[in-house]
């Protein structure tokens, strides 16, 4: 493998036993980040009246996550481009193990929420810096196919994770979830350190002057072609992420569905988001991307509109609300 030349598709010449290993551990790298989310989902009414506070309070370790996520996100970027991949990496994969063994011992939810910022924090570049490994390696239909790969390990994250986690809620308590996460967190990154190469070209090095990552930042913001989807893709996600946030208390504490079979639901909206991925790619070859869009945007809205109705009338039950949450989540899939 030649790392020194990545522009030219340097991952086009490894066997087929060194690829699919650098799949793995990319796969692996790029889905930490959900399954930190949906593997605790089905404790958080447990973790509430455990510290006994409102659910409320249980779900702002979510926000502050997400929030821990998406900051994140902004510097582990410019931090791989200026010192190489595998460094960024090392820190942040200590960072996350670290924090995700604070949240197996947290005495408190406070300290618990702030633990999940430092988790995000941590594990939010997994999901950045594999994407750019894949693009130091690899060009055209290899880069396509690599990601493919990679997504559908991601996509099995949300099926398997809530169950995994709603099973060790079972036998042995919420904290038994984060100390798997923990012992996850550290064998990625003895994969990493052992078996993942540096692919970052030392003469594309950029510099990490203030003034040049904003000017970066800023012509992004300002560019109206990536600012339109970027607010669509925002929007649409803003809806999941409520989803998420709110779908254990409503199915464990209002249906009482038991907490090892939350994932099954969660599994199911999971399988939806794959199937509608793989249809939208047979739609892109007949219709323009701008049509498949919108008509994805229109299918989301009526069916959050029946999820509404549903929600607030009561009608149909637990699958009044299952059904339309089905279409709800796999219409991010287009």
């Amino acid at each position: 493998m030649n790392a020194q030349n990545p522009s030219h598709g340097a991952g086009s010449g490894m066997t087929r036993t060194r690829h699919a290993e650098l799949v793995v551990i990319l796969a692996a790298l790029s889905v930490i980040g959900s399954l930190s989310i949906d593997m605790y989902l089905p404790a958080l009414p447990t973790i509430a009246a455990d510290f006994s506070v409102p659910g409320s309070d249980a779900q702002f370790t979510l926000s502050t996550f997400f929030l821990g996520f998406a900051i994140g996100q902004a510097f582990c970027g410019p931090l791989s481009d200026r010192f190489g991949r595998k460094p960024p990496l090392y820190v942040s994969l200590a960072i996350y193990t670290l924090a995700s063994l604070g949240c197996a011992l947290a005495p408190s939810i406070e300290s618990l929420a702030a633990l999940r910022f430092l988790q995000a924090i941590g594990g939010c570049s997994g999901a950045v810096i594999s994407r750019a490994i894949v693009r130091d390696l690899f060009t055209g239909p290899d880069a396509i196919r690599v990601f493919s790969r990679i997504m559908l390990v991601f996509g099995l994250g949300p099926i398997l994770a809530p169950t995994i986690g709603g099973y060790l809620l079972l036998w042995w308590g919420w904290r038994a979830i984060f100390f798997l996460l923990t012992g996850a967190g550290a064998l990625i990154l003895l994969l990493m350190i052992l078996r993942l190469p540096e692919t970052h070209d030392r003469s594309q090095a950029r510099s990490l002057h203030l003034g040049s990552v904003l000017t970066a930042y800023w012509r992004i913001l300002t560019h109206r072609t990536f600012l339109g989807h970027a607010l669509c893709g925002s929007m649409m996600m803003s809806g999941i992420f409520a989803y998420v946030a709110g779908s254990p208390f409503v199915l464990i504490e209002l249906f009482h569905v038991p907490s090892e079979h939350f994932g099954w639901f969660f599994g199911g909206n999971a399988v939806g988001f794959i199937l509608a991925s793989q249809i939208n790619i047979r739609l892109q070859r007949k219709h323009p991307a701008e049509r498949v869009l919108l008509a994805a945007l229109l299918f989301q809205a009526f069916w959050g509109l029946v999820l509404a109705f549903a929600g607030f009338t009561g009608v149909g039950g637990l699958w009044g609300i299952a059904i339309p949450l089905f279409f709800c989540v796999a219409s991010l899939g287009f």
